[in-house]
C-alpha cells in the first residue's frame, strides 16, 4: 500500500477544539488525501471541508485531491494511492463487479462503505438566450459534461442515448464548463453534484440562464434504462432567481476507504460525518442528508468494520453481507 502509517500512538489521545476523543490511533497514517473531483464541483468543496475538519478534530493531516470524480476515485482507493474517496453508487457498483471503465475487468474488493453524504441529482444550465429547454432540445448542440470518469461525465452521454439525443460532448472539470458555456464555447452544461452546484450558482449571479432535469418523458426512459437511479425533485428557490421545481433522477454519495484502513480511524470519521450535523452543513448545504438514517442506500458494498463499529453502538444491526 502506498499510503504511510505511524508507529503505536499512546491510545486515549484527547483532541482539542471541543471535538472527537481518539481511543486508539495504533497504525493511523502520517496523512489521509481524498479523492475528490474537479473544482467548483460539491465534491471538491465537500472533500476539502471533510478532510480540514478531520485535521481539527482527529489531529491527522488531512487533505483533498483534485480528481476526475467517482470513477476514479474508487480505483484510487481500490489501489491504495488514496486512503479515502468519494463515489456515487453507481460508478462504484460498476467498479465492484469488474465494469469501471477506468479499469474494465478489475473487481474492486477491497472499498469498504464508511458514510452516507447525500443525492447526486442529474441537472443542466444553459444561457436563456440558447432557446435550450430540456435534454431533448440538446440535439446536436455542443454539450460540456464534466470531467471524463466522473459522474456526469459517465452517465449523461448515457441519458442522451436513452432519451434518443445526439449531441457533441466535450469533457471539463465544472470551474472550465461554467468559463466555456459563458464564453459561448458550448451550448449547454449538464452536471451532477449536490444542489447547489457552486458553478451553477455562479452562473446564475452573472448571467441569465436556464436550469433544467428531464421532463416526465425523458425521467421515464432513464429510468427504465438505469435502474439504480431513483427520481428526484429540484425544489424551487434552490438557486436565487430560480422559483420553478426541477424534476429529475438522482444516484446516492457515499464516502469510502480501503480495507486497511485502520479500523479506529475509519470509526471515528464515521462518528465525526454522522454526529456533528450542523457542522457538516457549514461545509456544504448538501451535506443536510449526511444521516445515520440514510445508512441503508447502500445495498452492496461492505462497510468497514470501524463504521460497522460505529453503526451497531447507534442500534442499528447491519445484515452480514453488507460487513
Amino acid at each position: 500500500m502506498k499510503f504511510r502509517t505511524l508507529a503505536a500512538i499512546a491510545a486515549a489521545a484527547v483532541i482539542g477544539m471541543g471535538t472527537a476523543t481518539a481511543q486508539d490511533k495504533t497504525g493511523w497514517p502520517n496523512e489521509l488525501t481524498i479523492g475528490t473531483a474537479s473544482q467548483g464541483g460539491t465534491y471538491f468543496v465537500y472533500g476539502n471541508g471533510f478532510a480540514s475538519y478531520i485535521s481539527e478534530a482527529l489531529g491527522l493531516n488531512a487533505t483533498g485531491e483534485v480528481t476526475g470524480g467517482p470513477v476514479q476515485n474508487v480505483t484510487l482507493v481500490e489501489t491504495g494511492d488514496h486512503l479515502m474517496g468519494l463515489v456515487t453508487m453507481g460508478p462504484a457498483y460498476d467498479a465492484w463487479i469488474g465494469q469501471s471503465e477506468l479499469a474494465p475487468g478489475l473487481e474492486h474488493k477491497s472499498i469498504r462503505a464508511l458514510f452516507p453524504m447525500y443525492q447526486t441529482p442529474f441537472q443542466v444550465i444553459a444561457l436563456k438566450s440558447s432557446g435550450i429547454k430540456s435534454v431533448s432540445d440538446l440535439a446536436g448542440k455542443r454539450v460540456g459534461v464534466g470531467p471524463a470518469g466522473g459522474t456526469p461525465g459517465t452517465y449523461w452521454p448515457r441519458f442522451m442515448e436513452a432519451v434518443g439525443v445526439t449531441a457533441n460532448i466535450s469533457n471539463a472539470g465544472a470551474s472550465d464548463a461554467a468559463s466555456q458555456l459563458k464564453d459561448g464555447l458550448i451550448d449547454a452544461f449538464a452536471f451532477a453534484a449536490g444542489v447547489p452546484i457552486s458553478a451553477f450558482s455562479q452562473l446564475a449571479a452573472e448571467n441569465d440562464v436556464v436550469m433544467f432535469g428531464l421532463t416526465e418523458d425523458e425521467k421515464a426512459k432513464v429510468l427504465a434504462a438505469y435502474p439504480a437511479m431513483a427520481p428526484l425533485t429540484i425544489a424551487s428557490g434552490t438557486y436565487a432567481g430560480h422559483d420553478y421545481d426541477q424534476e429529475t433522477v438522482a444516484l446516492w454519495n457515499f464516502a469510502i476507504a480501503h480495507q486497511d484502513m485502520p479500523e479506529s480511524l475509519a470509526y471515528e470519521i464515521t462518528k465525526l460525518a454522522l454526529e456533528n450535523p450542523e457542522r457538516m452543513v457549514q461545509i456544504h448545504a448538501a451535506a443536510s442528508e449526511t444521516l445515520l438514517e440514510n445508512w441503508d442506500k447502500n445495498t452492496f458494498m461492505p462497510f468497514h468494520p470501524g463504521a460497522v463499529r460505529y453503526l451497531e453502538e447507534k442500534g442499528i444491526t447491519v445484515p452480514d453481507e453488507l460487513k
